[in-house]
């Protein structure tokens, strides 16, 4: 009775060993589970540059030399704004900073006007330019960011009227400060949008008549709005 119990034991456990030999062949039923391949996390750090376009507001006036009132009078105009940028930024965390620099085309100098019956021809067209420091908080692909610099340019005022000259105004470059700020976004890894305000403020340049004597005085101050584009390289 003893030996048919040792034989029936062991003829069982060769017949699992060999049920388990045979699964472990088998194809299994289930999928093995996929390996996790992170998507990549946009950074706003590395270098870029784009263009833009926008509308300019003078806030600054050309005044006119009166013998009797000293100076008087005043002049603003709004228009066209548009150029190209360029810059880097470094990103750690949520926090950006960076530099960016831009030259601009601008359309909101004087039209010209008349002043006790004598005209005063206004320039129209002008330029500037900017060298901004830049900072902001990120959100993924968002960036609300805030900018402050240096700025120049030659734009705006009047050509005053030289009895010898005729209309003539100084071409000088004026500098001084700008501030700003905007939001950012990038529509791709390479293409980031954005719409931005600035307000620049240029030193006051003063234009002679052939007596020395200042005929007008061009205080240059204008705000904008625009839109840009940038590429920003990898």
């Amino acid at each position: 009775m003893r030996t048919s119990a040792l034989r029936l034991l062991a003829a069982t456990a060769a017949f699992i060993a060999v049920s388990s030999v045979q699964a472990a062949d088998l194809p299994s039923r289930f999928s093995p589970a996929p390996a996790y391949d992170a998507l990549p996390v946009f950074t706003w750090s590395g270098f870029y540059a784009g263009v833009n376009l926008g509308y300019g507001r003078s806030s600054g006036v050309s005044q006119y030399y009166d013998p009797a009132f000293n100076v008087t009078g005043g002049r603003r105009k709004s228009g066209f704004v548009g150029g190209v940028q360029g810059g880097y930024n470094y990103q750690l965390g949520m926090f950006v900073v960076g530099a960016e620099a831009d030259l601009q085309y601008a359309a909101i100098g004087d039209k010209g006007a008349t002043y006790l019956g004598t005209y005063y021809r206004g320039e129209e067209e002008g330029y500037f330019g900017t060298v901004r420091a830049r900072a902001g908080l990120a959100v993924d692909r968002a960036l609300v960011f805030g900018s402050l610099g240096f700025a120049y340019g030659d734009l705006g005022g009047n050509k005053d009227l030289d009895a010898a000259l005729g209309y003539r105004r100084d071409d000088s470059t004026s500098g001084g400060w700008t501030l700003g700020g905007g939001l950012e976004y990038a529509v791709t890894d390479n293409f980031t949008a954005k719409l931005e305000g600035l307000y620049v403020n240029l030193d006051t340049s003063d234009s002679y008549s052939l007596a020395g004597r200042v005929n007008i005085r061009r205080d240059t101050e204008f705000s904008l709005f625009r839109a840009g584009l940038n590429y920003k390289f990898n």
